[in-house]
């Protein structure tokens, strides 16, 4: 994996266009410490930073594709990893397509030299990449079919800038780091990522499976591959036995696939029956038996039996054994989890305030450990939304609720959509219209889909929520997971966002889902065989937390600390009652006040405040 940035101003490039766009890059070194490069004509300039993982000697980028002339006709600036490359490279070489390295990289280059935007069609991976057409001037943008991998611009004008991460954008000169209330808006609402958008002024994603290009005429999107079109196939006969069979077929060919590299590979094993299978396919890979396995566990949790960590490492431990993999439990402990710099990194890493808990403090530092010793992580993310897994299928409350599903006042997720609620200012909310912006936006969210009208409410229903998730949940992990991963260099693989995955997937019915009456009981019969009986029956757990209490001290501490002298903006987010000095000392001894749920957010915000130093505009 790798950071991409450049821009195109169809004007003409500034005279200080080079220094800028290594400044742009280098904003996003963390994903590609292995080395960097740069390419500029008179109206686009590209830039990279590698994070080699196939071909390490070659493969440098931006990499070009020259005319019979000898001129550079496409320059190529890509992040990602090409599933399919070797095929690929074999079929544009019985086209007449010559290679001089072994990379993914430059199976992509030729693939568009051949097909052009089409080339996308024949692609099975995970990737975000620039394309500069010095003939026709015109630079596309590409992002893979679930937006496993991140991809932000900025248009203004004859000019569109493009990077990887937003601070690759917010690091040109041009372009500040302004909040309006749009952007207030997201950042009140964590728990939703809102497709295409940025909370920064002017800063915008592209979506998944779309394509933009940027010419003299403007901007233009188009789509070429459709979620929402996917879902609304119906299948209401699929037949059991084939299903899992087909699934397990896919399984086994996606990790195959995802376990080639040039460099360490590992899985994430949390002990759940979604990274279990990963781990298991892909310890039964050739060369691979004795896979590297890694989870994460607390420094107390030892003695706490019934922990969600403890949990984990039994599970972990059991599936580890039947595996054969070669498992590391990484422990973590209350005073780094706490460390304010260890938060200032995670906020960096995500460039937001986004956070729960010490969720993104520990997956962090999980990653940088894995990282000293494998450069490819294998995870079990996205089998929940595809399957059903979570409660919020399974919860009446939270599953028919006139909302997204997971933010419906139910136990189904924990209330958090309420508790983020209570930590802001009251006229905030008002000011905002929080509550019209959510129903609006679910109304939008539905809007797409054509769903047969001859299915039945709860199936229909099913559908609706499994789209729900993979447009406005889903993607809220995967950024999180990239941009906490890639913070360490560390790149981690999703076999179940390999689009086949979903396509078969989420057009089975609902009783295939949950056959033999389990939550993703179709995943559990294709895998049969390859876990223990205890992970292969185990329910859906959440990623774990420190129970830890000295961390609760510290954190209510810190609280405190800000809130004495806290940052520009910080009143204006924040309910008054967390901001008192008084009250927040006496929630300190009486643990009454601020819980660390409540504590956590302040303290993701106030680092935010100080180190973007964000404006705030209505």
């Amino acid at each position: 994996m790798c950071a991409i940035a450049g821009w195109v101003d169809h004007s003409g490039l500034p005279a200080d266009a080079v220094p800028i766009a290594e400044q742009m890059n280098d904003a996003q070194l963390s994903r590609g410490p292995d080395g960097s490069g740069l390419w500029h004509g008179g109206r686009a300039i590209l830039a990279h930073r590698r994070l080699a993982v196939i071909d390490i000697a070659a493969g440098t980028q931006p990499m070009t594709h020259t005319a019979p002339s000898g001129r550079d006709r496409l320059v190529l600036s890509y992040n990602g990893e090409l599933y399919n490359y070797r095929e690929l490279r074999r079929d544009l070489a019985a086209r007449g397509h010559r290679f001089h390295t072994h990379s993914d990289t430059e199976v992509v280059l030729n693939a568009w030299a051949e097909w052009g935007p089409r080339a996308v069609e024949h692609f099975n991976g995970i990737f975000a990449f620039a394309v500069w057409d010095t003939t026709e001037e015109t630079l596309w943008l590409v992002r893979d079919h679930l937006g496993v991998k991140p991809l932000h611009y900025h248009l203004d004008g004859d000019r569109l800038l493009f990077a990887s991460e937003a601070k690759g954008i917010l690091a040109h000169p041009d372009v500040p780091a302004v909040v309006d209330e749009d952007g207030l808006r997201q950042l009140a609402l964590p728990l939703l990522k809102f497709p295409g958008a940025n909370p920064y002024r002017g800063v915008a994603e592209v979506l998944p499976g779309q394509i933009l290009a940027f010419s003299r005429a403007g901007l233009r999107r188009t789509t070429y591959w459709d979620l929402a079109e996917v879902i609304s196939r119906s299948e209401p006969t699929a037949e059991v036995n084939a299903s899992v069979e087909r699934l397990r077929w896919l399984l086994e060919d996606t990790v195959e696939r995802q376990t080639i590299a040039d460099v360490p590979l590992c899985t994430l094993l949390s002990g759940g029956l979604d990274s279990s299978a990963i781990t298991a396919l892909a310890n039964a890979r050739p060369g691979r038996a004795g896979v590297e396995s890694f989870s994460v566990d607390f420094s107390d949790a030892a003695g706490t039996a019934d922990s969600r960590s403890a949990l984990d490492r039994r599970f972990a431990r059991e599936a580890a054994e039947f595996i054969g993999s070669r498992h590391t439990n990484i422990v973590l402990d209350a005073a780094l989890l706490s460390d304010p710099s260890v938060r200032d990194a995670t906020v960096r890493a995500r460039d937001l305030p986004n956070g729960f808990g010490d969720l993104e403090m520990s997956l962090l530092l999980l990653c940088a450990e894995i990282r000293q010793r494998a450069t490819v992580a294998l995870s079990g993310e996205a089998a929940d939304e595809i399957l059903g897994g979570y409660k919020w299928f399974h919860d009446p409350r939270a599953f028919w609720a006139d909302t997204f599903p997971w933010i419906a006042d139910s136990p189904a997720h924990g209330h958090l959509h309420q508790r983020v609620l209570a930590t802001l200012a009251p006229e905030l909310i008002e000011r905002l219209r929080l509550h019209d912006y959510l129903r609006d936006e679910y109304t939008t969210a539905l809007s797409g889909l054509d769903l047969d009208p001859a299915l039945s409410p709860e199936e229909r229903r099913h559908r609706e929520v499994i789209h729900l998730g993979l447009t406005y949940f889903l993607p809220m992990l995967l950024d999180r997971s990239d941009r906490l991963s890639m913070a360490s260099g560390l790149e981690i693989r999703v076999p179940f966002c390999d689009h086949r995955i979903v396509e078969h997937l989420v057009t089975l019915p609902r009783a295939v889902h949950n056959t033999g009456g389990r939550e993703k009981g179709v995943l559990r019969d294709a895998v049969t065989g390859l876990l223990p009986t205890a992970v292969l029956e185990r329910q859906k757990s959440p990623y774990p937390t420190t129970p830890d209490p000295d961390y609760s001290t510290t954190i209510a501490r810190q609280v405190a600390d800000v809130v004495t002298d806290p940052p520009d903006g910080l009143r204006e987010i924040f309910a008054s009652r967390l901001l008192d000095p008084g009250e927040i000392a006496n929630a300190a001894r009486s643990r009454g006040l601020v819980s660390n749920f409540e504590g956590e957010v302040i303290l993701n915000f106030a680092s935010w405040f100080q180190q973007y130093r964000p404006k705030l505009v209505s």
